[in-house]
């Protein structure tokens, strides 16, 4: 009887994963990132009217720890227009970003963005002042914008 109770045991403790994974499609779970623009056209309006977003918070995951400073980060597309006005009046250089999403936050956003990017970045764009701080790449071929930013709101 003890080994029957135990193979019960140990198929439902195989079955209870597929079934988590099941119940939260079918109940439409919310992906790991962000895909609102809103926040970010505030964030950034020099982007000008962003046509898509994946983005996270500092502040989206409840670990029970609320985080003192803000920090955004993602990719977001620029209107074709908008990115062809910044990348004519601003100086750019070639330049990758600096980490691989490397906070705890970030995490969801490892392997996505567009594909074989070109990076590309102006110090003009990047803001540092009165607790602001920015970082944005550009990719041409995409017109996406990376994005890393502390306390974008002020």
């Amino acid at each position: 009887m003890e080994r029957r109770k135990l193979i019960g045991i140990g198929a439902g403790l195989a079955v209870l994963p597929a079934w988590w994974a099941v119940r939260q499609v079918s109940n439409g779970a919310k992906e790991d990132w962000r895909t609102d623009t809103a926040p970010l056209e505030r964030a950034f309006p020099l982007l000008g009217p962003l046509s898509g977003a994946r983005w996270v918070s500092s502040r989206d995951d409840d670990r029970g720890l609320p985080s003192p400073e803000l920090v955004i980060s993602g990719f977001a597309r620029l209107t074709p227009a908008r990115f062809s006005e910044l990348t004519t009046a601003h100086a750019f250089v070639s330049e990758r970003p600096t980490n691989d999403f490397s906070s705890w936050f970030e995490k969801p956003l490892k392997g996505e963005g567009p594909e074989n990017p070109q990076w590309i970045r102006s110090d003009e764009l990047d803001r540092d002042g009165s607790g602001h701080s920015t970082n944005l790449w550009f990719d041409r071929r995409s017109h996406t914008v990376r994005f890393w930013a502390l306390n974008p709101y002020g």
